[in-house]
């Protein structure tokens, strides 16, 4: 993931921009691990899972990773680790396609 984003760097297919937008995304992610486990712990209302998938599929999967094991939170929940790793492979293979089109749409 991470080579495949400075791949796309290098090769001029994402601004600095995004790069510093995928930081915020997993900034963000990390609050939203944070949040659902501290509010799981004292009894609130967690939030959706989905919120914790779309962080995933927008670029924050790395970091959910980190603080599913970190937190130890939702590592048992085997519906969601079957979405999450979903989440993280369909980021991965978008960002696969997003950086290689130019070579793919070059040999035609």
């Amino acid at each position: 993931w991470l080579l495949l984003w400075l791949i796309g760097i290098g090769a001029g297919r994402f601004p600095w921009v995004v790069l510093t937008g995928v930081v915020l995304v997993n900034i963000a992610t990390l609050f939203l691990y944070w949040r659902d486990q501290h509010v799981s712990q004292e009894g609130g209302a967690p939030w959706p899972v989905e919120h914790l998938h779309v962080a995933a599929v927008l670029g924050g999967w790395p970091t959910a990773w980190l603080a599913q094991r970190a937190l130890g939170h939702r590592t048992d929940d085997r519906r969601f680790q079957q979405t999450f790793v979903a989440c993280a492979a369909l980021n991965v293979a978008v960002l696969l396609v997003w950086v290689a089109w130019p070579l793919w749409a070059g040999s035609t």
